[in-house]
């Protein structure tokens, strides 16, 4: 049985548009011994065009079949729920292509759901648009609910505050597709064509890559070249089977993967 990876990318493989080094050399690995892997991200802003790009920049040459999106994921779920179904969109490029790609049909008047994604072009007059349509019935869907890293010049608000902002406006509770809900990890696993017991999530945080993949019964990395520094760890009521300093700190095959 196949054994492969789920890997998170900023905090991971690069940071900002940096390579955090030997990023490269540990991709360069799977490839070479053919283990399965995937990048997964909540960012559901690029295509996954755009983000081989952006990799390819750090001399890290992958296919679009080893990325995975939270837009991927919210366009597979909104086509299971309602096939053909309709939507008002508050997002950008990968978003509007995965619903596109999975039949949801891209509206301006009574969807059956409001989807919230990465974005700055949306204006208070679509948020509202978008609030009436909720209070009308349709369901409020965001790809995520990552923070902003509430560092001055960011350009992006974050899509927790946006979603807060919509939900307080509409009184509905947004349902959440990307990382931790099991939504993205369970769709992300069977995109790479793994059972459970053979999935091992890297990533950065705590209560994104490392929650969603313990809620799984995945097997879990954390590195700590991102967000989550060694002290912080003891804050969660859950841990990683591993924890290193760097992917390029990894070595294979993993212990468990020996059993």
């Amino acid at each position: 049985m196949a054994k492969g990876l789920l890997i998170d990318m900023d905090g991971v493989i690069y940071g900002g548009d940096t390579l955090i080094p030997g990023a490269d050399q540990f991709i360069d690995r799977l490839l070479k011994q053919d283990i399965p892997f995937m990048f997964m991200t909540n960012n559901s802003q690029r295509t996954r065009l755009e983000v081989v790009r952006k990799l390819k920049k750090l001399d890290i040459h992958v296919s679009e079949s080893h990325v995975y999106t939270s837009a991927m994921a919210t366009g597979k779920f909104l086509s299971s729920q309602i096939p053909d179904g309709t939507a008002f969109v508050l997002g950008e490029g990968g978003l509007v292509s995965s619903l596109n790609e999975n039949g949801i049909t891209l509206v301006d008047t009574e969807p059956d759901f409001v989807v919230l994604g990465e974005g700055r072009n949306f204006t208070l007059e679509s948020v509202q648009r978008a609030v009436d349509m909720i209070l009308a019935g349709a369901k409020l869907i965001t790809t995520n609910r990552d923070p902003s890293p509430k560092k001055k010049g960011w350009a992006n608000l974050g899509i927790a505050a946006t979603t807060a902002m919509i939900e307080e406006a509409s009184g509905a509770k947004a349902f959440v597709i990307g990382k931790p809900s099991p939504v993205m990890m369970r769709s992300a696993r069977k995109a790479l064509g793994l059972e459970t017991a053979d999935t091992t999530v890297i990533g950065d945080t705590m209560d994104t890559d490392i929650q969603g993949g313990v809620q799984m019964g995945y097997h879990t990395i954390l590195v700590l070249s991102g967000v989550t520094k060694r002290e912080d760890q003891h804050k969660f009521a859950f841990k990683a089977d591993l924890v290193v300093n760097s992917v390029s700190d990894i070595e294979l095959p993993l212990p468990w993967w020996q059993y």
